[in-house]
């Protein structure tokens, strides 16, 4: 069964048919929004990728992906659905010939069959992947927070949409900005608490947060979080996370970074025991200095669904499996799954 938090006395504010209206808003707004502030243009993405291009997305490194071969093509060759479009976007950003401080959206969807399911993780993954390019000058942490901030206003003005359309949801939660900390003050603030509990503590006192330097080891020894090795500079990352009041924890809706340089892919290669993965097309391309230099992200839609409609459940905004125990513990908890 999936571990499942329920919220004492919840109760949705916005019905089955209200609540599918309000994603579409939700949607619609900031993918404009989104676009506006980074200027960006929407682009089509593939849902699976050859695996011997090293376009996929490995994660933590651990998660394996969906695979199949085709009899059309060359039956050695296997074929993954995607897990991120970190690594593609970048590619993307190449080939279709995109100018400095411009770039791309895209709706991504994935399958991600070895998650562990619980009340923001489904096995169904939507969110939009985008990537822009930028210049050598750009690489630096107080760009990426510029960056960062940019996106942070855009979901502002969804926040204030969404109460003015429905004041049943209440008061905004997000303050007027979003607070910035590296994973090492994090630790340093909270020595005695996991990554976790750190990120809820953080997060509750903060409202909107956003932890910087994430994938490297910290002082103790230890990483804040796993970060693939070969798309984000670790020292130039991080993730955005805001207050979810229904479960009382931090929920991350954003993880994102300025690319890898040729040289941060060799040393974060090196750390990850993957140099092997320099021979591979996006690997060499990266150090023949083929590809832009970018910055880029994903943004989950349905976590900020779930956070804008103050739901407790992923699968109160997106239509997933679940086992029958958590679907009886929703129904008997007035969780409507859709």
């Amino acid at each position: 069964m999936s571990q499942i938090i329920i919220p004492k006395d919840y109760h949705p504010h916005l019905n089955l048919i209200e609540t599918e209206v309000a994603i579409k808003m939700i949607k619609d707004t900031f993918e404009r929004r989104l676009a506006e502030q980074l200027r960006l243009t929407r682009v089509s993405a593939p849902l699976f990728l050859l695996k011997n291009t090293g376009l996929n997305d490995d994660l933590n490194g651990i998660e394996k992906p969906v695979s199949f071969t085709s009899f059309e093509l060359n039956h050695n060759d296997e074929i993954e659905i995607i897990h991120s479009l970190a690594k593609w976007k970048r590619d993307a950003l190449y080939r279709y010939g995109f100018e400095q401080h411009t770039g791309l959206y895209t709706d991504m969807n994935a399958i991600r069959k070895d998650e562990e399911l619980d009340n923001i993780h489904s096995m169904y993954v939507d969110q939009w992947d985008w990537e822009m390019v930028i210049s050598k000058e750009d690489r630096t942490l107080d760009y990426f927070k510029a960056i960062v901030s940019k996106i942070y206003n855009a979901l502002l003005d969804v926040e204030f949409l969404m109460i003015r359309h429905y004041p049943q949801l209440g008061e905004s939660i997000l303050p007027d900005e979003i607070y910035f900390i590296t994973s090492q003050e994090l630790e340093d603030l909270y020595p005695d608490l996991s990554p976790k509990e750190r990120e809820k503590a953080i997060t509750k006192d903060k409202k909107a947060v956003c932890i910087l330097q994430i994938g490297d080891i910290l002082k103790s020894g230890k990483k804040h979080d796993g970060r693939a090795p070969d798309y984000d500079d670790w020292k130039l990352n991080g993730d955005i996370l805001v207050y979810n009041t229904q479960l009382d924890d931090a929920l991350e809706i954003s993880s994102m970074g300025i690319r890898v340089d040729e040289h941060a892919l060799k040393e974060q290669l090196e750390k990850a025991n993957a140099m092997e993965r320099l021979s591979l097309p996006f690997h060499q391309n990266v150090i023949n200095h083929v590809l832009p230099l970018s910055i880029g992200g994903g943004i989950g839609q349905s976590r900020l669904c779930m956070f804008f409609l103050r739901k407790a459940h992923i699968g109160e905004v997106q239509a997933s499996l679940w086992d029958d125990e958590t679907m009886k513990l929703c129904k008997e908890n007035h969780i409507h799954l859709l």
